[in-house]
């Protein structure tokens, strides 16, 4: 088994959600909208824990591992923290900014499904001040050092501190691909030990980049690209692809966060050293547990129940190996 530590940096955050039973519309004048001024009475607000590192992390920790967070929070992260090291996470490296609260996003939907938002960047962009070193030298070499979305400085710094210190990075750029210039997710994702991405962020990747998929395979080790409900493609260069499906009997609820699970899963079978197909499988039902449960970080198993799980979708010999590990 592997012995060394799982670094994974990117956005901390909570989610703020609101419902009001009426219609927005109903509220606005649109000859006044330049001196607009309104106030929606909400039914109910769920605060969710979310940021796509600790989404990650949780996984991980679900699965028995110890993963480090590296990120960036405000000095309300107190009770997130505490929940996070309750589920095996290692918060002692996450930066706690003086003057800015933790990420935030808020949003209002009425009965139609029109929402107004915002996002709260704040604590994020410290990130940027992290340096991974001392981390390194606290928990040990790493096997990799995910990086994922994140302050775009943060993720820069961290991808030329992984190149200059030769530590294996993950590139999973995912929600700032749409903000980001070709130029930045060139940087981001050439020389990456893994690229993961979802089907539409992959043609994204070569859009923006001006790379094909053939060029893009010279420059990372192996790409992962999720497929929803047909699963996962894995490529490598001058290798077969290996397609895996999603696991069986999956009733979907509600997607947010499903990516990151299955990033957690695939991360736990590499460092439990079962290969990519196998990492990709315990990938895949991590990924159906959350997406049968509302919020990220909400859902719950047993070992013997995951390991059955991976029985029904992908055989026995697939559990065993899992088994083996939990």
């Amino acid at each position: 088994m592997s012995s060394g530590s799982l670094l994974i940096a990117g956005s901390i955050a909570s989610d703020h959600l609101m419902t009001f039973g009426g219609r927005f519309e109903d509220s606005l004048v649109v000859e006044q909208l330049h001196n607009i001024s309104v106030s929606f009475l909400v039914n109910d607000l769920e605060i969710r824990r979310g940021g796509v590192a600790p989404n990650m992390c949780f996984g991980l920790g679900r699965l028995g591992l110890r993963p480090v967070l590296v990120g960036a929070a405000g000095e309300d992260f107190a009770d997130y923290r505490s929940w996070l090291e309750r589920h095996h996470v290692d918060c002692h490296s996450v930066h706690i900014s003086t003057t800015k609260h933790t990420a935030r996003f808020v949003c209002t939907t009425d009965s139609t499904m029109a929402q107004f938002a915002s996002f709260y960047p704040g604590a994020m962009s410290e990130a940027r001040q992290i340096e991974l070193q001392p981390i390194v030298q606290r928990v040990g070499e790493p096997d990799y050092v995910l990086i994922g979305a994140d302050d775009p400085e943060a993720m820069r710094r961290h991808t030329h501190e992984c190149r200059q210190r030769a530590y294996p990075f993950i590139s999973d750029c995912s929600q700032q691909l749409a903000f980001s210039d070709g130029e930045l997710i060139r940087d981001l994702i050439d020389g990456a030990a893994i690229l993961f991405s979802n089907e539409y962020e992959s043609h994204m990747i070569e859009q923006k980049t001006g790379w094909s998929a053939e060029e893009i395979l010279s420059r990372v080790g192996t790409q992962v690209v999720t497929l929803g409900a047909q699963g996962a493609r894995i490529t490598r260069a001058g290798e077969p692809v290996i397609e895996v499906p999603a696991a069986k009997d999956v009733t979907a609820v509600e997607p947010t966060g499903v990516g990151d699970a299955f990033r957690a899963g695939f991360l736990a079978g590499l460092s439990w050293e079962l290969g990519l197909e196998r990492a990709a499988q315990v990938g895949c039902v991590l990924a159906a547990y959350v997406v049968e449960t509302v919020g990220t970080q909400e859902y719950t198993f047993s070992h013997a129940q995951f390991v059955a799980r991976v029985e029904d979708s992908y055989g026995p010999e697939a559990a065993a190996d899992v088994a083996a590990h939990l």
